[in-house]
């Protein structure tokens, strides 16, 4: 009798624990949810300033932007890492993954001779270089889930300073990219100096989460064409060009920089999504398994009962 209670506080814990997981789940879809909204959201300020960024460079010669300082191409000495990872846990191998690609970009930094610091976002991530005395220039913690432009302003400020002071030379990001609710990638991107190339090819897409057959799915389309076209030939500017674009560059780079965010927000939603559904998986099998693991007990004491009460009006017979 005691084995058959430890069974059934097993499988009450067990069930207790895929109420969690579950619930879990449907948080993280919630959110994706919320998550692509807000992209949505700030995509049409995004796309009318790469439009407005790809007239004024057409507008002016090459030479005309070497003295933007954010356009400034130097020999670098020292790359600061901008790594986004989240304050949470329990999504699978997220955080692992953007950390690693970070630790193999600063390997490679290493074997080409130079120095490199890390400004990190995220609990996790902070932890993890904190315990090794890892270089780190600033950190950022606590921030929304879903991220907000203020949170991008305040890291885009600090690369500003970081960069335009020549603490640093060159800024890149890492960050994981959202492919689909059952996987992502990190990857690596120069910040600073900005690049304004390729405005015109951006190839985007709009996702969104849906319920198909009973399970969540992600339907993805092209986004909106936004094509890009040159200011009109008459267009007069009361500012000179070059100072209107160097007032942008930093709105640009606010904006690199929420995207990326906000693809990383997503892509540890759904990461969470996919652990919490498996591990609701595994409790389900495992109950399965504990049932029958009770009632093979609970019959085996049954026939023993009766085995004994047999023996017993034999004896006395």
């Amino acid at each position: 009798m005691a084995n058959l209670k430890l069974i059934r506080d097993r499988i009450k814990t067990v069930k207790n624990t895929r109420k969690i997981t579950e619930a879990m789940r449907l948080v993280a879809a919630a959110k994706v949810r919320r998550a692509q909204a807000q992209v949505n959201a700030t995509r049409p300020f995004a796309d009318r300033l790469a439009q407005v960024l790809y007239g004024l460079q057409s507008r002016l010669k090459f030479e005309d932007t070497t003295d933007l300082p954010l356009l400034q191409q130097r020999y670098a000495e020292k790359v600061a890492l901008l790594v986004v990872s989240a304050d949470r846990g329990l999504c699978g191998g997220y955080n692992a993954n953007v950390i690693r690609r970070a630790e193999n970009r600063a390997k490679e930094l290493q074997v080409e001779g130079l120095d490199y610091t890390y400004i990190l976002v995220g609990r996790k991530a902070i932890q993890h270089f904190e315990r090794r005395s890892a270089p780190i220039a600033a950190k950022y913690s606590g921030l929304e889930q879903i991220p907000t432009a203020d949170e991008a302003t305040t890291i885009a400020d600090e690369l500003l300073t970081q960069f335009l002071s020549e603490s640093v030379d060159r800024v890149e990001l890492v960050y994981t990219r959202f492919l689909s609710l059952v996987s992502n990638k990190p990857v690596t991107q120069t910040l600073l100096p900005l690049d304004l190339q390729g405005l015109e090819a951006q190839d985007d897409e709009i996702f969104r989460l849906t319920s198909r057959d009973g399970r969540l799915a992600v339907e993805r389309e092209a986004a909106p064409d936004a094509t890009m076209t040159e200011l009109p030939k008459d267009m007069l500017f009361e500012q000179d060009p070059s100072q209107i674009l160097d007032a942008l560059l930093p709105l640009y780079l606010n904006n690199q920089i929420l995207r990326a965010m906000q693809e990383s927000a997503a892509s540890e939603l759904a990461s969470r999504m996919t652990a919490m559904n498996s591990a609701s998986e595994n409790a389900k099998d495992l109950i399965k398994s504990l049932t029958l693991s009770y009632n093979k007990a609970r019959q085996a004491a049954i026939t023993q009962e009766i085995l004994e009460v047999v023996g017993g009006a034999a004896a006395l017979g």
